[in-house]
């Protein structure tokens, strides 16, 4: 343990989130909810290697015609 210590420091943004966090005691498990939602889906393999390869390639000048 250093001689001098410092006092334990929390930022506003903490304190505002412990404060909201004592408020809402729901608010972390809505959150889970909303990223269950677009973020936790579980991958299809098979289907991403599909994908992959029906891609066409592109040309490096997307604009040039064919003459």
């Amino acid at each position: 343990m250093p001689f001098f210590r410092r006092a334990d420091y929390t930022s506003e943004t903490t304190a505002f989130i412990d404060q909201l966090k004592s408020q809402k005691p729901q608010l972390e498990a809505q959150q889970l909810a909303g990223r269950a939602l677009l973020w936790d889906k579980k991958v299809d393999r098979d289907a991403q290697a599909e994908f992959r390869a029906g891609r066409v390639e592109q040309k490096p000048y997307v604009y040039q015609t064919n003459s």
